[in-house]
């Protein structure tokens, strides 16, 4: 499992999986989050933006990411 390491109280959906290397930009981040492949905290969310907060857990393709503070 990946961590991200929050520079501010918060990091967007899409900004999480580029930053981890699960996509290779924002577009592709767009696309899988718009078709249902990303998973945040067990649920599909469909938001680009939806704000993650430490603690939260990223799942996609396989692979986990984990926010922390």
């Amino acid at each position: 499992m990946q961590e991200i390491k929050l520079r501010e109280d918060f990091i967007k959906l899409g900004q999480a999986i580029k930053a981890a290397g699960l996509v290779s930009s924002g577009i592709e981040a767009k696309v899988v989050i718009q078709n249902g492949e990303v998973l945040v905290n067990g649920e599909v969310d469909e938001r680009r933006g939806r704000k993650l907060y430490d603690g939260d857990i990223v799942e996609f393709n396989g692979e986990q990411i984990k926010i922390v503070g």
